[in-house]
């Protein structure tokens, strides 16, 4: 039997990307997210990795951490025990005053990047913990180390996953489970960058997401005497905004 990747948030970016490295490592790709059509790019770069690979779509909204654990568990039935998670969510860059935030802003962000996580984290770490292995990823940025007087509720959103992710860590790296904060200091070419960047587009200032997912694969194999629980990535030409 296959080892299962389940991966929630598969965009037609870093989603796709992890999806097409994973599968072609041999692993079948379980895509969790709130559309069909939002995964269909991730369906196909998945198979694109292994033609033979089993890979299927789960419905479930990040906000809603009831619906997380339930399409993990139904993943689960599916494809049996998930060996390698990769949360890879995110709040919209919303520029904003802090003042202006709205209590309701802050509480979506929260249930985003925090609850959300924290649900799918609970969903699969009783099984990994009784089978002593597994990974759990969860992609981040630099906004979860430092505040921001434009973007406050996407950094408070990254702070507080950092926090869970720290506390998973302490907690359950002794049962044998590999836990990651993934912090990506930089924009990845995609095609919303290539939009926001206009005529100062250059690939070389940004970071390729067939690069980033290579690095999460070699995260994943990394011997249990020596695990990154916190990696930063960066491509060669970033300024280091942290």
């Amino acid at each position: 039997m296959s080892s299962v990747c389940a991966i929630i948030g598969a965009g037609e970016g870093l989603g796709s990307a992890l999806a097409r490295k994973f599968s072609s490592e041999g692993m079948d790709i379980a895509l969790v997210s709130r559309s069909e059509s939002g995964s269909a790019d991730a369906v196909a770069a998945a198979l694109e990795g292994r033609p033979t690979a089993k890979v299927q779509y789960y419905s479930a909204d990040a906000t809603n951490p009831v619906s997380i654990e339930q399409a993990l568990a139904q993943v689960a039935e599916d494809f049996g025990d998930i060996d390698v998670l990769i949360y890879n969510v995110r709040d919209a860059f919303t520029v904003i005053d802090p003042l202006d935030m709205t209590y309701d802003a802050l509480e979506d962000a929260f249930r985003l990047e925090v609850v959300g996580a924290f649900a799918a984290a609970k969903a699969v770490l009783p099984p990994m913990r009784k089978r002593n292995q597994g990974s759990i990823f969860f992609s981040s940025s630099t906004a979860a180390f430092r505040g921001s007087g434009k973007l406050p509720i996407y950094a408070i959103g990254k702070f507080g996953l950092r926090a869970l992710t720290q506390g998973l860590t302490r907690a359950y790296s002794k049962d044998g489970v590999h836990i990651v904060h993934v912090r990506l200091d930089c924009d990845l070419d995609v095609p919303v960058m290539h939009e926001r960047y206009g005529d100062n587009y250059d690939p070389e200032k940004l970071a390729q997401p067939s690069d980033v997912a290579q690095s999460y694969w070699h995260t994943h194999l990394q011997p249990r005497s020596a695990w990154s629980n916190e990696i930063e990535l960066r491509p060669y030409s970033e300024t280091w905004t942290f």
